[in-house]
């Protein structure tokens, strides 16, 4: 329960106490007004991982026409670790690459998606760091469309906050990214069927949503959206050691700091 001088004189209980997060990196944010309620090295730059996919479903989204057939590349269908387990010649709706990015992490999807909306990847990931700053965000340069290793691609909890709020503005992202099985039904190949990497959505009873993503270099992240009276949080916990606890003491947080 929070105490507050406030309720005393019958206005709005305030909730200080600091949420215990692991996370290395980490932001609370209102995805109504913007407004920031928690942060930890908000803007320091790290390696996303697959959290990277917010932003390439964004432009996929935007870009793209969602009944589009795409024949996967050579390039696209040999990406490998977390994938969809696309082929080199296949044809796939992109909304299917959309949800296979976004629901399976689908690294291969990501390059696909990348190569239909604007010929290369290498050029689409140049629309990916424009379109980061252009939003608001201030320390993002991305060099691939998955998160896969690199050096120079990073991103830091607030750029992914302000990304994901305006990505989370579109219906079709929103929907896709609290579902917790997706059917891809327009591809040749195997899985049609696939279960989402964020299990908040299972354990977590506000969760809509978003991405999660691990590598060594970036560990475990999350980012993560939960909408309680009809009020959005958006979370982001990077190199975190518990990526679910972090995200749901941070929503309760939020939640509890105006009552």
């Amino acid at each position: 329960m929070c105490l507050s001088p406030f309720l005393l004189l019958g206005g709005p209980a305030l909730c200080s106490a600091s949420p215990q997060v692991t996370a290395d990196a980490a932001v609370l944010m209102d995805a109504e007004t913007g407004r920031i309620l928690f942060e930890r090295q908000a803007h320091q730059p790290r390696p996303p991982a697959s959290t990277t996919k917010i932003v390439t479903a964004l432009l996929g989204f935007e870009f793209g026409d969602l009944e589009d057939e795409v024949i996967i590349s050579q390039k696209a269908g040999s990406t490998g670790e977390a994938s969809i387990n696309l082929f080199p010649g296949e044809r796939v709706a992109l909304g299917d690459l959309l949800t296979g990015a976004l629901v399976r992490s689908g690294n291969d999807a990501c390059v696909a998606i990348a190569e239909h909306i604007a010929g290369s990847e290498e050029f689409f990931t140049l629309w990916m760091t424009a379109k980061s700053r252009i939003i608001g965000g201030r320390s993002s340069q991305f060099f691939n469309t998955n998160g896969l290793p690199h050096k120079h691609h990073w991103s830091s909890a607030y750029d992914l906050a302000v990304v994901t709020r305006e990505a989370m503005r579109r219906p079709e992202f929103a929907a896709t990214v609290r579902s917790r099985r997706a059917t891809l039904k327009n591809r040749q190949g195997w899985p049609k069927e696939i279960k989402n990497t964020n299990a908040l959505l299972w354990s977590y009873p506000f969760a809509d949503g978003v991405k999660t993503g691990t590598t060594r270099a970036a560990g475990a992240c999350l980012v993560a959206s939960a909408t309680k009276n009809n009020r959005q949080l958006i979370a982001v916990v990077l190199h975190s050691d518990d990526r679910f606890g972090d995200s749901l003491r941070l929503f309760e947080y939020g939640f509890n700091q105006l009552r």
